[in-house]
């Protein structure tokens, strides 16, 4: 057990020293040049492939000499332009689009249902409420109130306004919508409203603020401009006017369809910007596309009330309107997009040192698989490794060796090395 231990010490002691002494060793690379044919195809393909990689992924794809902003700042304001003819009346923005000017989203309404003259009192409920039927007073309960009707009921049965068969009575608004209501007749006209959208964007950490109006040498020019223009993504890209019918088209809808039911279109504004061309080459790009489900028919379009409320004869009354429309929406956190990119020199260099240290896998590969499948009788690896443990007064003669004119150990081993 002893001599083990001792055995065990002494093992010990030497692989420290060793390892101590080799630890202030210094190595330095030699050149040898090995002609063979498979090796060097090896060495050329791998060089090939990492430096394809970083000049087409690093460099092209990925922009590597190139700083990029994803959050830049932006504020967008919308305005609706529009006057139509409606039957006798004159409609205009304060008339059909909610708000007549805003923020990020903006109504118009193109078709109306509205029941006129409602007063507050006493009117039998819609049969196609449930429960509302009835043959007698004891079927209506006094003071019950159903969700999906139109009020409270007051406990009496009663004739359906000018029909036989009868309904409980209720206290709402009456009549109601369902019975007195008057559907009008889409406004197609408004395919030729206009959506104004002014949006600017902001990138805080390269000093840039862009719009998307085209620039001007005084506020009259821009005026005029703006007043005659219609966005064009090749004529007019800095024009901010959009046609309604422009909108849905994009979107891939029918406007007259959207007079009918409604829907909600989305307007995505992306901005690309490359701050090393010139600034009119940092332009917004504008994207349309239907947000509402249109295949679930009871949810799909877009529709809300409202009421304008007046007296009349001393009476409270209000003429109930529930309009269809298109809702635009810009929900600047969800979709809008900015990148702006500039060159900057320190990601360049050290893309470009990354390259270069890079090839030197390619020698690593080449050793190994010289060293591990073609040296099998320790040709190469006789020349590759020395071990000098004092400088020589005169360079041993080696037939195969010569110093070249940057003072390199060469080595030159060709196929006919006997392996």
């Amino acid at each position: 057990m002893c001599k083990i231990f001792h055995k065990f010490i002494m093992g010990l002691r030497n692989f420290m020293k060793e390892y101590f002494l080799g630890f202030w060793d210094y190595e330095t690379p030699k050149v040898m040049v090995v002609k063979n044919k498979t090796l060097g195809f090896i060495y050329r393909g791998v060089q090939f492939l990492v430096i394809t990689y970083f000049i087409w992924y690093v460099f092209i794809s990925q922009k590597a000499y190139q700083e990029s902003e994803t959050r830049p700042e932006s504020s967008v304001y919308t305005l609706m332009k529009g006057t139509a003819v409606h039957g006798d009346d004159i409609l205009d923005t304060v008339e059909y689009a909610r708000p007549s000017e805003g923020g990020d989203v903006i109504s118009t309404i193109l078709r109306r249902e509205v029941t006129y003259d409602q007063k507050q009192g006493t009117c039998a409920e819609h049969f196609n409420v449930a429960n509302a039927n009835c043959t007698r007073d004891s079927d209506c309960v006094k003071g019950e109130v159903d969700f999906d009707g139109h009020g409270r009921r007051t406990g009496r049965c009663v004739p359906y306004y000018n029909h036989t068969y009868k309904t409980c009575e209720i206290q709402s608004w009456c009549p109601i919508e369902q019975y007195a209501v008057v559907i009008e007749p889409p406004l197609v006209k408004a395919i030729n409203f206009t959506v104004f959208i002014r949006n600017s964007i902001h990138f805080p950490r390269f000093k840039v603020l862009r719009g998307n109006i085209k620039d001007a040498r005084s506020k009259r020019d821009i005026q005029k401009y703006l007043s005659r223009c219609h966005y064009n993504e090749e004529k007019e890209p800095y024009c901010p006017n959009f046609r309604l019918g422009y909108i849905a088209d994009q979107a891939g809808e029918d406007f007259s369809e959207l007079c009918r039911t409604g829907g909600v279109i989305g307007v995505f504004i992306n901005w690309k910007c490359d701050l090393d061309l010139h600034p009119s080459h940092c332009k917004p790009t504008y994207s349309f596309r239907r947000l509402d489900l249109r295949k679930d028919l009871i949810n799909s379009g877009y529709h809300y009330r409202f009421a304008k409320y007046y007296s009349k004869d001393g009476v409270e009354s209000r003429t109930l309107i529930k309009a269809y429309g298109i809702l635009e929406t810009l929900p600047i956190l969800s979709t809008f997009h900015g990148h702006d990119v500039i060159y900057i020199p320190i990601p360049t260099i050290i893309s470009t040192v990354t390259t270069i240290t890079s090839v030197g896998i390619c020698t690593i590969i080449c050793d190994w698989i010289m060293l591990n499948f073609i040296d099998k009788n320790e040709v190469y690896s006789d020349r590759k490794f020395d071990e000098i443990t004092k400088e020589p007064a005169v360079p041993p003669p080696t037939e195969l060796s010569y110093i070249n004119s940057f003072g390199s150990n060469h080595s030159d081993l060709s196929d006919g090395v006997p392996l």
